[in-house]
């Protein structure tokens, strides 16, 4: 029987730079708790994937520990997405991390118990506009703010 609250998920894992094979993880526990994601070792070394650093992390126990990490191709729920990976030690979980879920753009659906597309992304922008003919383009040098006395 699942656990309450607790969703579980078919993860894949690739190396960034070689894409040789997707390495599948299945009942990876969603943690939108975690910051990154973890994935084995043992996997990660098999895809060859390269420790680019070392980071400190304190654990849900309260334990401080320190883990490598490299870059990897994370895969779930039919999206994908270039991130930090942890490589976890035998005695860690394998979590997909919040860094990951919004990467690819995704969002815990709570009655389906799953991983859905966020739908479009909110993005800043403007709308550049050439100026008109004759018209100034530079800020007028005269121009004085008028106060109001009462």
């Amino acid at each position: 029987m699942a656990e309450m609250g607790t969703l579980r998920t078919t993860v894949g894992v690739e190396n960034v730079s070689q894409q040789s094979g997707i390495r599948e993880l299945p009942e990876t526990m969603v943690d939108t708790g975690s910051e990154f994601t973890w994935i084995p070792r043992t996997v990660l070394e098999s895809l060859r994937v390269k420790v680019q650093r070392k980071q400190r992390f304190v654990l849900a126990d309260g334990r401080s520990v320190e883990r490598e990490m490299g870059y990897a191709i994370v895969h779930a729920a039919g999206f994908d997405t270039a991130d930090d990976v942890v490589l976890a030690e035998a005695d860690d979980l394998t979590l997909l991390g919040v860094r990951s879920i919004e990467g690819m753009n995704l969002r815990i659906d709570v009655v389906r118990k799953q991983l859905v597309d966020a739908g479009p992304v909110i993005a800043a922008g403007f709308a550049f506009r050439e100026p008109k003919v004759g018209r100034r383009t530079r800020p007028r040098t005269d121009a004085r703010p008028s106060f109001t006395h009462s």
